[in-house]
């Protein structure tokens, strides 16, 4: 089983002194010489190097973490890993003065200005963008437990949403979020990215926000399920995960499973208000199960591609520890019970 290569892209908050939301994060920008402007101006995407192994994505992240700490710094600001701001309004947050982001702003109007979120996008090389589509048709039912892996959005505007992550509610405000139905070929993809162009649900193809999607910009799948991780080490669990999902697909000719979107639906807002500390949806028997159960049937599905990738042992300690210590939710809410607001800002702080 051939190994496929991969890279990590994450989104933060920037945030002054006292963690509230920045407005201009052109300094830090230049200040750490990397990462790229986003939608809205208080945060910053930054993306790995194409990487072989997962402790080189390991030493990229945390590299790249670092530099922009560092850069925010030196201008008076923090750095925050969290899907969600826990305290500010986003939508006094300016968006940015990019022609595309303003055109999305005129288009979509207050989704724009209410999707302040921060994710995680792991890509994965394919041979081709046919062979993209077989993985897209194949990884589908397996991506809710990802999400749940990651969750570390559970304050919104001040209050505690009840949910593990809040950022995947937000963001399926965009017409084109979620899950997919099984395309079938690569002509059917590109038809359906076509018609919601031509319908206006999309602007371009970067706005095909699917769970997981063909990169416009590299020859990779790109899964774009889970929120950004507080720590650096559940980041490149996520991707060793992904990766396992693709190469296990690409090794599957049989036929897809015909899982409907509305149970991806469901699994996802499972995934979503439980995170790891409830019941997920089984994506083979279809029923909901402690999400031990169902992230053991995860690592039983991509076993043989871990074992290949050479990342069995680590992605499955990985899981356990998430399992023991809880996701970047569990570590807000204890922060919170401690300190307050300033304790949970201070807990998804970037050292």
């Amino acid at each position: 089983m051939d190994v496929p290569t991969l890279g990590v892209e994450e989104e933060f908050f920037v945030v002054d002194p006292s963690g509230a939301l920045r407005t201009d994060v052109e300094q830090v920008l230049e200040s750490a010489g990397e990462g790229d402007h986003e939608l809205r101006t208080a945060m910053v995407e930054t993306g790995s190097a194409v990487c072989a192994d997962l402790e080189a994505v390991d030493k990229d992240l945390a590299a790249r973490r670092s530099r922009l700490v560092d850069a925010a710094g030196s201008v008076g600001s923090r750095v925050l890993a969290t899907a969600t701001h826990p305290l500010d309004d986003p939508e006094p947050v300016p968006i940015t003065r990019d022609p595309r982001y303003q055109r999305m702003a005129d288009a979509f109007g207050a989704t724009a200005y209410d999707t302040l979120v921060c994710g995680c996008h792991v890509h994965v090389a394919v041979p081709d963008r046919e062979a993209g589509v077989h993985v897209l048709d194949r990884i589908r039912p397996w991506l809710a437990p990802l999400l749940a892996l990651s969750t570390n959005s559970p304050f919104w505007r001040g209050e505690d949403t009840s949910y593990a992550a809040w950022r995947p509610q937000v963001w399926k405000r965009w017409p084109t979020a979620g899950p997919t139905e099984v395309f079938g070929s690569l002509a059917v993809y590109e038809q359906q990215a076509h018609d919601l162009q031509a319908t206006g649900a999309a602007l371009d193809e970067g706005m095909l926000y699917y769970d997981a999607r063909l990169s416009r910009q590299y020859p990779t799948v790109e899964v774009r399920v889970a929120d950004v991780c507080r720590l650096a080490e559940d980041a490149v669990l996520i991707a060793g995960l992904a990766r396992a999902l693709v190469m296990t697909a690409l090794a599957d000719d049989g036929p897809p499973a015909a899982v409907p979107v509305s149970l991806l639906r469901a699994a996802a807002w499972s995934a979503s208000r439980h995170g790891v500390e409830g019941r997920l949806v089984d994506p083979v028997e279809r029923a909901a199960r402690p999400a031990p159960d169902v992230l053991g049937q995860l690592l039983a599905h991509v076993a043989p591609a871990l074992e290949a990738a050479a990342d069995l042992t680590r992605v499955r300690d990985g899981v356990e520890r998430v399992l023991s210590r809880g996701t970047g939710s569990r570590a807000q809410r204890e922060a919170f019970a401690r300190g307050g607001w300033d304790a949970a800002v201070e807990a998804v702080t970037v050292r």
